[in-house]
């Protein structure tokens, strides 16, 4: 029996609508259904997640949430089946591409302009970056006090290819005036009560950051339109920043004379205390900084945690790091629990703001129980904790380093 999620109430005119894209699988006497009583679903994810593995795990689908196991990203490009969903409201459903358009306006905008995708394709230059987005919630499930939200292990992260046109060459286009502190965006999304009147998600970026050569308005991931889960068929794509400033289902970016103030940017939401505070601890609003640059990290990709090897054997490991900074230029691993540590090799990217593979292989002294660690540094001298850092009321920016266990026997 599925869990009690209210999946009943998705069943609409009959179709399983459950998780707001439906994958038009019809529910025969769907409106029989008891009102207490959920359907028990279909094995794997096809069904109901278009185009994510059964291999994910979810988290929860309403809204629509789920991650890749760490071993399941040791891909240079995350396949979309992969790539993580952060969802706050409903999708768009019945999406119609040759009608969709994008509006900027706003109060620093000089005027107000309207594009569809084909016109954003033929009136400005088509670029592509590898970018990595990671949510700004990754790693929650391991902070102390508990945080709430959606319990994330390490998968809310996926670097993919993105193409589409820069942020910066719409807004030149439309005009920005000198008063412009801000862009925030709306999607077709829409909040999980229904209300028209309500936004699930309105969060945005400063100007300068908008800016950026690598901020896009995309409409394809790895040479394929986005996937449905992942903002088809525009979205922005705002490299080094949490992911929740990447915004899905794009139709409007507004260009501010203040910092955004729409769902999501205000209260504790992607905010952290200013100053560091003890675990538990109850922290004001005034108290909160908004979360921009995202923290240097790292994953190992590769063995798959669990591990079993002879001693006589070598043990390769591999994975990726990433930073919000110019680049990862320091990737280490450790046996012994953090007291000493060895270089990997790194690997290099194409531009700011891709993950950088890294590699190692590993000889263990004797037979027993090995934790492996990695720890990333960039070069701005950034590295990476060994226990989790900066406990936060919401359990944000945890990039403690990433840990597999390896047995090794004779």
């Amino acid at each position: 029996m599925a869990k009690k999620n209210n999946r009943r109430r998705f069943i609409k005119n009959g179709v399983l609508a459950s998780l707001a894209v439906t994958s038009g699988v019809k529910v025969v006497y769907g409106a029989n259904l008891p009102e207490d009583l959920d359907i028990i679903g279909l094995d794997g994810n096809d069904a109901v997640y278009p185009g994510k593995s059964d291999l994910m795990t979810v988290l929860n689908d309403r809204p629509i949430n789920m991650e890749a196991p760490a071993h399941l990203l040791n891909d240079a490009l995350t396949p979309s089946e992969y790539f993580f969903v952060r969802n706050n409201g409903l999708p768009p459903t019945d999406v119609n591409i040759d009608q969709w358009t994008l509006t900027i306006e706003g109060e620093s905008a000089q005027s107000k302009k309207t594009y569809t995708i084909k016109e954003l394709k033929a009136k400005f230059e088509t670029v592509n970056y590898n970018l990595t987005l990671e949510c700004g919630g990754n790693g929650r499930s391991e902070f102390n006090p508990p945080a709430k939200g959606n319990q994330w292990s390490t998968g809310a992260v996926g670097c993919a290819k993105w193409t589409g046109v820069r942020l910066k060459d719409v807004l030149a286009d439309v005009g920005v005036k000198s008063h412009a502190v801000y862009i925030g965006y709306y999607g077709a999304d829409t909040h999980l009560s229904g209300a028209a009147d309500k936004e699930p998600i309105s969060r945005g970026v400063p100007i300068k950051k908008a800016m950026e050569a690598e901020s896009l308005i995309a409409w394809s991931m790895n040479d394929k339109d986005l996937p449905v889960l992942n903002g088809y068929p525009l979205r922005l794509v705002i490299g080094g920043y949490p992911a929740s400033c990447s915004g899905k289902w794009l139709e409007r970016i507004v260009i501010r004379n203040q910092v955004h103030d729409g769902q999501k940017m205000t209260g504790s939401s992607y905010r952290v205390p200013c100053k560091p505070v003890a675990p538990g601890a109850k922290v004001e609003e005034k108290d909160m900084c908004i979360i921009e640059d995202m923290p240097v990290k790292s994953l190992i990709t590769a063995p798959k945690t669990g591990a079993t090897i002879r001693k006589s054997q070598r043990l390769p490991i591999s994975g990726k790091a990433w930073t919000s900074a110019q680049s990862i230029v320091k990737v280490e691993y450790s046996i012994d629990f953090g007291m000493t540590w060895q270089s990997c090799k790194i690997g290099g990217s194409d531009n700011r703001y891709a993950w950088q593979k890294f590699d190692a292989s590993i000889v263990f002294p004797e037979e027993g129980y090995y934790e492996v660690w990695a720890r990333a540094t960039d070069n701005e001298g950034r590295t990476q904790p060994v226990i989790l850092p900066g406990w936060n009321p919401k359990g944000y920016l945890n990039n403690a380093c990433h840990r597999i266990a390896v047995r090794i026997i004779a």
